[in-house]
């Protein structure tokens, strides 16, 4: 029988910043106050959440982080995707606020990362979430969930489009359904970081591949990603 729940507050510049934020994730506004301080909780499923504003508080500052375990991180994803669509009309991947898709990291299997508008970051994992019996992963497997430790758990693009850039160039032999995936990262770090060139030389390269039915397959959901990539790039 559960004893114990741990419910964090997490601090913004206003309440009126996070509140259409986590409406659109799914979560239910339980209690609001103004007075004597501005304070929020909100409620989706078994997470809550509290916020408090800090008058002059920079976002960009917040250290604010919480991990959230779940059992299906992909259905998660695509629920919290859906919403942000609708609010944004699309997933915001760079900036504040934003949203990483779910990827392997390493250290960890899949998982994704919501930094919402007060700077906080939620990091969504599987129960059980660790390596300890995973199999061995591929080369180029291995060199995404590195650059996934640097870009999307630290924030650290830059060390994250080093990391793919080197394993692509070491591993060029190895097959499409490995490198596709480590280009469409790399592509969407270089978006991120507004590299819209190196971006757009990418995704030619992506479609120039010659890919049979079998590995579009396997590949789908990378593909998709990279249409929606080339999408943002057109606006």
């Amino acid at each position: 029988m559960r004893t114990e729940t741990v419910i964090p507050g997490l601090p913004c510049r206003d309440l009126d910043d996070v509140l259409p934020f986590y409406d659109a994730l799914g979560f239910e506004l339980t209690y609001r106050q103004q007075r004597p301080n501005p304070f929020a909780a909100v409620r989706r499923g078994g997470i809550e959440l509290h916020f408090f504003s800090v008058e002059g508080f920079d976002p960009a500052d917040s250290m604010g982080t919480v991990v959230v375990l779940v059992e299906d991180t992909g259905a998660l994803h695509r629920a919290f995707a859906a919403g942000l669509r609708e609010l944004f009309g699309r997933v915001p991947l760079s900036g504040i606020p934003r949203m990483t898709r779910p990827r392997a990291k390493q250290g960890t299997s899949a998982g994704f990362s919501v930094v919402d508008p007060g700077g906080n970051w939620l990091r969504i994992s599987a129960y059980g979430d660790d390596e300890g019996g995973a199999p061995a992963r591929e080369r180029l497997t291995r060199v995404v969930a590195n650059a996934a430790r640097q870009a999307d758990a630290h924030g650290d693009e830059a060390a994250g489009v080093r990391v793919l850039e080197n394993g692509l160039a070491r591993h060029a032999d190895a097959p499409a359904t490995e490198r596709v995936p480590a280009l469409i990262f790399l592509i969407e770090l270089l978006v991120r970081t507004d590299d819209r060139d190196g971006a757009a030389a990418l995704l030619a390269e992506v479609a120039g591949m010659e890919l049979s039915d079998a590995e579009r397959d396997v590949l789908a959901d990378d593909l998709a990603v990279a249409a929606e990539l080339a999408a943002r790039l057109r606006d």
